[in-house]
This record gives C-alpha cells, sequence and structure tokens, in this order.
C-alpha cells in the first residue's frame, strides 16, 4: 500500500469525473506568480495554500493559509516552502480556489476481503467522528457496482435531501467507484465534500488517497511517488528498497531513522519491532527499521544490507531473529555476507562492530560461513539459537 498526495489524488478525480476546485502545486513561489498571469482564476478568487506534504496537524503548524488573494498566496507559499517541521522539509505547495458552500459531507471506500464497502454522510467536515452514527454504508462484492437508484436510496438514508441533491451524490459516488476500481485504490476518503446550493457546484476539498503501488505497472500515466506514514518523503535508499521488495518472492524493508548507533538488520517484523524496542529500552538509539522475511532472494538480503551499512554515524550492527520456520538460513546469510563484504571494500563499516543471532534451516552452515568474517578484518560476533534475543543487544550496549 502506498499513500499519496493530495494533489495526485485531485488528478485522479479529474480524471474520473469527481468535482474538485481550480488547483496547482508549486516548489516555486515564483512560478505561483507565473501561473497567475496564465489564470483568471488564481487572479480573482480566493486561495487556499495549504504545504504538500504527509504531514498531520497542518492548519494547527500554520501550515494551512486560506482566505488568500494571489500576492498573499506568493507570500505564504515563499514562507512555507523549506520550512522544517521534525524531520520533514516543506518542499511545495497545493494552491486551490476556495470555495463558499453551504454543507460539508462525507463519502469514503475501503478495500476489503470481500471487495469494498462505501460509506456516506451528510454530515461531513471536521466533526464527521461525532457524527459517525450518521455514517451509511454499502457493500461492493468485486466486480459488482451498485446501481444509481441504489446510491441514490443510500443517500437518502445517509440524509442526504431528496431529489437533485441525493442523485449528485449518487453520481459523484458511482465515479469514486470507478476511480477506485481503475486506479486499484485499496481506500479514498473525501472530506468535506461540499456543496454551493447558489448553482449546485460539488467539489471535493480534502482528499486521503492509498493505491496498491504493486499495481503501478499497469498504469503508465502514474506520474507521483508514494509519501511515508511518518511525516516525511521516503528518502532515495527506503524507493529504492521498496522497489525491490515489489519485484522479489518474499520482503525486505528498510525506513532509516536519523541520528541512531544502532543499525537492524533483522529477520521478520516481530524480531524487528524486539529488537528495536530491546535497543531503545536500554539507553541505544537505532539508525533505522529493517526486515527481511519470507524467504527472500539472496541479492535482494545483499541489497538490503549495502543500504543498511552506509547509514552514517552507527557504531553497531545487529543481525538478528528468532528461529525461522522456513527460510533458509545460509542462504539469507550469503546476500548479508556479500553485503557486508562489498560495504568493506567501498569504506564503510570503519570501527563498527557486528552482532549475530539466528537459528532456523541450515543455521550452522549460514552461521559458520558469517563467523569467517573474522578472518577478513571484521569485528563480528556470532550467536545461534541457544542465545537469548536480548542478550546480544545488552552485548552491543555494553561493549
Amino acid at each position: 500500500m502506498a499513500k499519496i498526495l493530495e494533489g495526485s489524488a485531485m488528478k485522479f478525480f479529474n480524471k474520473w469525473g469527481i468535482p474538485v476546485p481550480n488547483y496547482v502545486v508549486v516548489m516555486d513561489p515564483n512560478r505561483l506568480a507565473q501561473l497567475g498571469e496564465a489564470n483568471k482564476w488564481l487572479r480573482e478568487s480566493k486561495l487556499v495554500v495549504k504545504a504538500h506534504e504527509a504531514i498531520g496537524g497542518r492548519f494547527k503548524l500554520g501550515l494551512v493559509k486560506i482566505g488568500l488573494n494571489l500576492e498573499e498566496a506568493v507570500e505564504a507559499a515563499r514562507e512555507m516552502i523549506g520550512k522544517k517541521v521534525g524531520t520533514a522539509e516543506i518542499r511545495q505547495v497545493i494552491v486551490a480556489e476556495m470555495l463558499d458552500h453551504d454543507e460539508e459531507y462525507y463519502i469514503s471506500m475501503a478495500g476489503n476481503r470481500d471487495g469494498a464497502e462505501l460509506l456516506l454522510s451528510s454530515k461531513g467536515g471536521v466533526d464527521i467522528e461525532d457524527n459517525w452514527d450518521s455514517v451509511r454504508r454499502i457493500a461492493i462484492p468485486v466486480d459488482d457496482a451498485p446501481s444509481i437508484e441504489s446510491l441514490t436510496e443510500l443517500a437518502i438514508d445517509a440524509g442526504f435531501p431528496e431529489g437533485e441533491i441525493a442523485e449528485r451524490v449518487a453520481k459523484i459516488a458511482s465515479r469514486l467507484i470507478l476511480c477506485f476500481d481503475n486506479e486499484d485504490a485499496q481506500s479514498i476518503e473525501i472530506n468535506p465534500l461540499v456543496i454551493r446550493k447558489s448553482d449546485m457546484r460539488f467539489a471535493a476539498l480534502d482528499a486521503v488517497m492509498n493505491v496498491d503501488w504493486d499495481a503501478r505497472f499497469r498504469h503508465p500515466d502514474w506520474d507521483f511517488k508514494p509519501v511515508s506514514e511518518i511525516g516525511r518523503p521516503f528518502t532515495e535508499a527506503e524507493q529504492q528498497i521498496m522497489d525491490i521488495d515489489s519485484r522479489i518472492k518474499g520482503s525486505v524493508k528498510f525506513v532509516e531513522v536519523p541520528g541512531g548507533e544502532v543499525a537492524l538488520l533483522t529477520a521478520g517484523g516481530g524480531a524487528s519491532v524486539f529488537y528495536a524496542d530491546a535497543v531503545v529500552a536500554r539507553g541505544g538509539t537505532i539508525a533505522n527499521y529493517a526486515e527481511y522475511s519470507g524467504a527472500p532472494a539472496d541479492w535482494a538480503v545483499e541489497a538490503l544490507t549495502e543500504t543498511l551499512c552506509q547509514l552514517p554515524n552507527i557504531k553497531h550492527i545487529i543481525v538478528g531473529g528468532a528461529i525461522a520456520n522456513f527460510t533458509d538460513v545460509k542462504a539469507t546469510f550469503g546476500g548479508i555476507i556479500n553485503g557486508l563484504r562489498e560495504s568493506k571494500a567501498n569504506g564503510y563499516l570503519d570501527g563498527v562492530k557486528i552482532w549475530v543471532r539466528r537459528g532456523g534451516p541450515n543455521e550452522a552452515e549460514g552461521l559458520a560461513a558469517i563467523s569467517k568474517l573474522k578472518d577478513e578484518g571484521f569485528e563480528i560476533h556470532v550467536y545461534d539459537r541457544n542465545m537469548p534475543m536480548t542478550d546480544i543487544v545488552d552485548l552491543a550496549m555494553n561493549s
């Protein structure tokens, strides 16, 4: 699953006939001024400027400015772009037409094992959680779609006025279903969907959308990158591992944690969390989250190892895991060994201590092979399944 930014979601909505306000995404405030010369709506509309990054609570952080003219919008963009919020840096803003409206609605769709589910409410906006009892839903089986009539009935049941409003909401819902199915979406939330009754103009003012990133080979027009859920863009290294992960049997994962001194190269999600907690509980700092699982190819594990070894300022690498059921320890250790050798040859790992604890199929051969790195100048400490998992963390922290 991959989260996409609001501008990319809006582009999908335009494609599938879901109404949105006029908008542009810019990385340079001067470009916004130039666009204003070419687009009448930028000159004549009240504008909203929002940081176009995966940052929660943007309004409270001062990263949403409303009711601006073009000159004020350019200045707001200049203030936001380049600003750092935690570990995130704002690289772009989305500037949209500010629409006066009379009502705020809620519409969303999420996949499940039976297909998907569509949700509607006539009480959207920031208080949707307080009005969750107003939400009505309809199940949508795989390769099926509800009729406009059934969607209109759902809208009326959700509190929309009978007649044109309920019928228009039903049409928007049907287009959302088309967007969901054809863009390999996993979830879409529009909150709020607004209406200006004077001219019956609808618009999706905000959107959260997740797509199946592994399905991108079906979509040559996908010109965006996924965004991280941890409040910053994915790094180049993270994107490279994600690309490898999408092409292999099994899995490799990697997330950077700036400033840490202990790098983790662990087998399985459970072990990854276990070792991260153990390091932090003992006063250490982790440099990353990483895992390999499901018997991934040795070349993929090698790439993960090389990526991890290039993390700055690391003093320890913990190669840890429980006792595998089917992941071949010898095979995956082959990838780790090659990655460590390549990294050392490229000038990394000076002064870095390596701690290994693993069990599973062919563990004796794998542990013996990685132990031979001692003869090549690595400071490496190797233990089998008889070593308690947390003990190598203690050894590392006390060394």
